[in-house]
C-alpha cells in the first residue's frame, strides 16, 4: 500500500487498510487475500458507511450527468459478470442494495431480505474494484474523500 493512513483514528485506519486490501484483492481476483480482508471490514464499525461513500463518489465521477435506471443496471450487470468467474457466490441483490444505498434511494424497511453487514462487507469491495477499473482512478483519493465526508456529516449532526 502506498498510502499511509496514520493521520486517521485507529478505527478509521482499520477501515482504510482493510478496504484497500480487499479492493486490491478483488481487482487481482485473489480470493486468499480477499477473505481475511472482508472479515476485517465486517468487524469494523462504519465500514459500510465509508465504502458507500466511495461507491457514491465513483458513480458521480463515472456519470457526471447523473444516473438513470439503465446506468445502474449496466453497472450492476458489469460487476456481476466480471466477478462471477472468481466469486460464484456474488449476490446481485446485495450489489443492488449497495448501489441504491450509495444513491440514497434504499429503504431497508421495504426490503424483505436486507443484507447483513457481513454480506455488505463481502460485496462492497467487489463493486468498488469494478467502478475503479471503469474510472481508472486510485482508491486512496476516494477513501480520503469519503472519510472527509463522514467527518463533515458527523460535525454537523
Amino acid at each position: 500500500m502506498t498510502t499511509t493512513w496514520r493521520h486517521l483514528p485507529a478505527s478509521a485506519r482499520e477501515i482504510a487498510e482493510a478496504a484497500t486490501e480487499a479492493v486490491t484483492a478483488a481487482a487481482d481476483r485473489d480470493g486468499e487475500t480477499y477473505e481475511p480482508a472482508v472479515e476485517r471490514l465486517a468487524a469494523a464499525d462504519r465500514a459500510g458507511l465509508v465504502l458507500g461513500g466511495v461507491v457514491r463518489l465513483l458513480l458521480e465521477e463515472s456519470h457526471p450527468d447523473g444516473l438513470d435506471g439503465d446506468d445502474v443496471r449496466q453497472v450492476l450487470e458489469r460487476c456481476v459478470r466480471s466477478t462471477a468467474a472468481w466469486r460464484p457466490d456474488v449476490d446481485p441483490h446485495v450489489l443492488l442494495v449497495l448501489l441504491a444505498s450509495a444513491l440514497g434511494v434504499y429503504d431497508p424497511g421495504d426490503d424483505d431480505a436486507p443484507p447483513d453487514p457481513a454480506a455488505i462487507a463481502r460485496h462492497a469491495p467487489l463493486l468498488v474494484a469494478d467502478l475503479l477499473a471503469a474510472t481508472g482512478r486510485p482508491l486512496a483519493d476516494h477513501l480520503s474523500a469519503a472519510f472527509a465526508e463522514v467527518a463533515r456529516t458527523e460535525l454537523h449532526d
